[in-house]
């Protein structure tokens, strides 16, 4: 089968090297890829929303699956295109609808969808420019701290959580007028603030059927103590040690199930990846967010740990036969650990050679933010690789990714060495 991964980061190469390990045998194209698929996979030089060019290599090279990773080509409507086009028509993209989408498109809409179904959710309210003294008067109703979310996508910069009223009266102003997460910011959703620990819930469904797969808890803050500005995400531990058994039957029984139904209901035909971002309020499970595709670099961890074929699982999911598909879990943990450019999530620097790689031998290297220039791997983004390694527990396993790293060096790398603190 020849298989179309959309994406360039550590996700699609994580999703690369599982889908090569197929007893089928694919055969593998990203687009546009990074010097880590390229060893596995055909690399086209492809951006994710050229939906023209993508539909002319899905013809040019006999593509069977389409796999999306990020989320722009889905609320841009990737699915909708393939659906429209007789002569793609027959393609399977695994990811949802536009309407779907909307679920990570629009914070309002994904509240929304919440409520209407009776799913546990922090309380909120969604405002304009045109509505900024409302929001303002709003805030006054609530205890500190306050959280402010870009209605739209903003690359997992969009909340802001902040501690003072002045300061968060003032920020809903810079983001409704003056725009600072651009079209992102035109409606700002307002929401009570949640204390817990936050961990994330991954469904695979065909519309129909569904299998929830390993949780894992990302740690999105670049400094250590989860301190400092938002990332894209600076590693992953998977199962979540807090999760057990009494947890995860909350979260299928009042998450997952109206979730899945709740799509049903809404006469939307979801085909993908859920990502529920919860957090464990007491003993219960809130939903502070969806995502329409697989996190990153949650992925990095998940998909690891899943025994079951995942090209088997994902035509199943293609064809709407996934009831017929067991899935089957590793029980030991997974830890990954992201390596990321000196100043990121601010101002950095590309094109630094990038050294060790191949003397990582107990421990799997996916990496993101790379190019190959030559005979050499460089830096190429923000976040440039994560280094993913098993053990019986978190603990172990973290010591195997640390030790993954140790061999591996760029110019001013940086990474976190304090995940799992909090658990």
């Amino acid at each position: 089968m020849n298989v179309l991964i959309l994406g360039s980061g550590a996700r699609e190469h994580t999703m690369a090297w599982k889908l090569s390990q197929s007893p089928q045998n694919p055969t593998l194209f990203v687009a546009p890829g990074n010097a880590g698929t390229a060893s596995l996979a055909t690399n086209l030089p492809l951006s994710v929303t050229d939906f023209g060019g993508i539909a002319q290599a899905v013809h040019q090279n006999n593509i069977e699956l389409v796999l999306v990773g990020p989320e722009d080509p889905l609320v841009l409507g990737i699915s909708d295109y393939f659906a429209a086009d007789p002569q793609l028509a027959n393609v399977p993209v695994i990811g949802p609808n536009k309407t779907a989408a909307q679920l990570e498109g629009s914070k309002q809409y994904a509240k929304e969808f919440l409520i209407r179904h009776g799913i546990p959710t922090a309380a909120y309210a969604a405002f304009t420019a045109d509505t900024l003294a409302e929001g303002q008067a709003f805030l006054t109703t609530l205890k500190a701290p306050y959280v402010l979310k870009a209605d739209g996508l903003a690359a997992g910069k969009g909340v802001l959580i902040l501690s003072d009223l002045a300061e968060a009266q003032s920020a809903l102003a810079e983001m409704l007028v003056d725009q600072k997460f651009g079209a992102a910011s035109q409606t700002v959703v307002i929401e009570e603030f949640l204390s817990g620990i936050e961990l994330s819930c991954f469904v695979l469904t065909d519309g129909h059927s569904y299998k929830v797969l390993p949780t894992a808890k990302d740690y999105k803050r670049i400094g250590e103590g989860d301190t400092g500005l938002n990332t894209g995400g600076m590693g992953a531990i998977s199962p979540v040690p807090f999760a057990d058994e009494a947890f995860m039957d909350k979260v299928h029984q009042r998450v997952v199930i109206p979730t899945v139904e709740g799509l049903k209901k809404d006469g939307i035909t979801y085909v993908g990846f859920i990502f529920i971002g919860l957090i464990k309020v007491g003993d219960d499970p809130m939903v502070i967010e969806y995502n329409v595709r697989m996190g990153d670099p949650e992925t990095e961890v998940v998909l690891p740990r899943i025994k079951t074929d995942l090209l088997t699982l994902l035509h199943a999911t293609g064809q709407g036969t996934l009831h017929e598909v067991a899935l089957e879990i590793d029980t030991r943990t997974a830890t990954t650990v992201m390596a990321v450019a000196g100043g990121y999530p601010e101002a950095y620097q590309k094109g630094h050679p990038i050294t060790g790689i191949d003397q990582v031998k107990e421990a799997l290297v996916f990496q993101a933010g790379t190019a190959q220039k030559g005979d050499q791997v460089c830096t190429n983004g923000g976040r440039v690789l994560a280094v993913t390694a098993f053990g019986a527990d978190y603990r172990q396993a973290l010591a195997e990714s640390y030790r993954g790293l140790s061999h591996i060096s760029f110019q001013d790398m940086y990474f976190r060495k304090d995940l799992g603190f909090d658990l």
